[in-house]
């Protein structure tokens, strides 16, 4: 579980770090290849990691009168470096963990709200583990059969 968390939120990163560097490569921005690595690292944080470069130097292009490269980096950023995330990420954490879109995403998200960086691997990886102790107690009941009772 470990293994997939840590593998498809890399590719997702990388990915998205080369989008982004080729938009700053297009947009002629001065040193595309170091703001491509930054982003990388920033698409870690699910959802509005890469944001966090792409969206303040568009701005930055809007303010400074470029008016069609600051929507053109918008666009771009929304519609393909953000759906790279949006769906990829749970595609390729979830499939080999077996855990539903929606879980991998949730869990992502409050694993780092509750575990920082690491909460990227902790949070999914604790909620595969809930998934799993929820099918062995569920395996072990078989219908017809009344729960053991509560000691008091």
């Amino acid at each position: 579980m470990i293994r997939a968390t840590v593998k498809g939120n890399i590719a997702v990163a990388a990915l998205q770090g080369a989008l982004g560097g080729v938009a700053f490569w297009v947009l002629d921005v001065h040193a595309p290849v170091l703001w491509a690595v930054v982003m990388a690292f920033l698409s870690l944080l699910p959802a509005v990691g890469a944001g966090l470069i792409w969206l303040p130097l568009a701005l930055y292009l809007l303010a400074t009168g470029d008016i069609g490269a600051g929507l053109g980096l918008i666009a771009y950023g929304v519609l393909v470096i953000g759906l790279v995330d949006n769906l990829l990420r749970p595609l390729l954490v979830g499939k080999d963990i077996k855990m539903p879109d929606y879980l991998v995403l949730i869990s992502t998200l409050g694993g780092m709200a509750v575990f920082g960086i690491n909460g990227f691997v902790v949070g999914p990886l604790i909620a595969a583990m809930f998934i799993a102790v929820w099918d062995i107690v569920a395996s072990e009941r078989l219908p017809g059969t009344k729960p053991p009772p509560a000691d008091e």
